[in-house]
């Protein structure tokens, strides 16, 4: 039995390849994007070069395009899986397919090193855009009017999607299944390649700006990695500035520029992120998943989750959870305080 969503005509993802490019970037979008379950193919999938022309990869691998440019011209999803030098600005062609596709509606994409391609062709200015921390500096320096998100592993905006490094590749990627299709089928997307289906920043189209797991500040990913692990106790700026024996005023000014947050905008998001899943794995109530992600009462929680997601946590449920979970759920007496 084929699901709703499976039914649709099968969205086209145009993979860009350019010289030298990376075979393992490369892989990423191609290995999620030319899967097929058991229900059928999610994507038709089409690997394009300027001119269709033939490119030798990294160590001498050569790949076949099935066609130029032009293929993009009815794709809905563009990807530039990486760049192979950050200094060249890519040829007229590809910048020009890059800006029609976004003109049309359509999803462009920039995988780690992928986001100079787009920041190149002009798409990012005045928009939010992530790529990988090595080239913070550079990529900051090149292009001052896009708004480089270092802390996000992957960023959606105005159907320009950038991701950080590799990991974050995998992670943007499982993200687009689930925009198209829905969280069950990027499950198993995900189980077939024997990971997470979604870490930080899953359902970004929700999200302000899915944050990192870690920061480059090994203090702070100690204070972080408890923080996380004490979610449903109450914390202060002056308890945890002792914890790290610093002064209040030091403390805030070194998490704020770890994190880019201050501490009471990323505990308040850290405990959203852990409602999310909690809502999407499990049965328990809106009070219970309240107390454990440490907000004090399930009204302040339903509050705090419909600014920053725009949908009630039932309705979130509703879209994201497991529809077995929601059956039993649904039948239980809990149900009745959603």
């Amino acid at each position: 039995m084929y699901p709703a969503s499976m039914m649709k005509k099968r969205p086209v993802v145009a993979l860009i390849a350019y010289p030298n490019f990376s075979p393992f970037h490369f892989s990423v979008p191609y290995l999620v994007f030319n899967s097929e379950l058991a229900e059928g193919r999610l994507f038709d999938l089409m690997i394009v070069s300027s001119g269709a022309r033939p490119l030798t990869a990294e160590r001498a691998l050569t790949m076949h395009p099935d066609g130029g440019l032009e293929l993009t011209e009815t794709a809905d999803i563009l990807i530039v899986p990486g760049w192979h030098d950050l200094d060249e600005r890519p040829e007229a062609d590809l910048l020009l397919a890059l800006s029609r596709a976004h003109a049309r509606g359509a999803h462009v994409v920039g995988l780690c090193y992928g986001a100079y391609a787009l920041a190149y062709a002009g798409l990012l200015d005045g928009k939010r855009a992530s790529t990988h921390w090595m080239a913070e500096q550079d990529f900051c320096t090149r292009f001052p009017r896009v708004k480089l998100d270092m802390n996000a592993l992957y960023v959606d905006e105005d159907n320009l999607i950038t991701s950080a490094g590799t990991g974050a590749g995998l992670d943007c990627c499982l993200y687009l299944v689930r925009k198209y299709y829905d969280s069950r089928t990027a499950n198993k997307v995900a189980r077939t390649m024997v990971i997470p289906p979604h870490r930080e920043g899953g359902q970004a189209q929700f999200i302000e700006q899915p944050v990192a797991v870690s920061t480059q500040d090994a203090q702070v990913n100690l204070l972080l990695d408890y923080l996380r692990d004490n979610l449903d106790k109450s914390h202060s700026v002056e308890d945890l500035a002792t914890r790290t024996a610093m002064s209040r005023r030091t403390f805030t000014r070194h998490f704020s520029k770890a994190t880019g947050m201050t501490f009471v905008d990323w505990l308040v998001n850290e405990r959203l992120q852990r409602t999310r899943e909690l809502l999407e794995t499990t049965s328990l109530s809106i009070e219970r998943i309240a107390d454990v992600a440490g907000f004090k009462t399930a009204t302040s929680f339903r509050q705090h989750f419909k600014k920053r997601f725009q949908v009630s946590p039932r309705d979130w449920r509703k879209t994201f959870g497991d529809e077995l979970l929601m059956q039993a759920d649904q039948a239980s007496p809990s149900a009745l305080s959603k």
